[in-house]
């Protein structure tokens, strides 16, 4: 496989699309990180970390639906960089994401974080994701 974060991405979008409550996904410590990110963010309903299925572990994402409505918390989601074209910013050119409503998640030289706690910090780094 030669994008995880993509294939990550890929397995929440067709969870969410078949209206499934839980989705399994290999770990890895940059998808726990992005794990938590959304999970800090409300987008999802919780998550669990699971040693010793697979070498590196399995993560287990319960996702947020709206009770009424059984609309997902998650409109979608978006992978910007890629291994062929990677996409980094500064601070200074943080990306908006829906006029300031979803988030981009941001792999930078103190972690992974928010586009927001980044420009707080006044560091850039590589773009992976928008949520929104």
């Amino acid at each position: 496989m030669t994008d995880p974060i993509a294939d990550y991405l890929t397995r929440l979008r067709n969870a969410i699309k078949a209206n499934h409550r839980v989705v399994e996904v290999p770990a890895s410590n940059l998808k726990k990180e992005i794990t938590k990110i959304l999970f800090e963010q409300g987008y999802i309903l919780n998550y669990k970390f699971i040693e010793g299925e697979t070498p590196s572990g399995i993560i287990k994402i319960a996702l947020k639906y709206d009770p009424q409505e059984r609309v997902n918390a998650i409109k979608a989601l978006k992978r910007v960089s890629r291994p062929g074209l990677r996409q980094y910013t500064g601070y200074k050119d943080m990306p908006r994401v829906l006029n300031g409503l979803g988030i981009a998640i941001l792999s930078t030289s103190q972690g992974v974080m928010t586009n927001k706690e980044a420009a707080e910090k006044k560091i850039g780094g590589e773009v992976l994701c928008y949520v929104y």
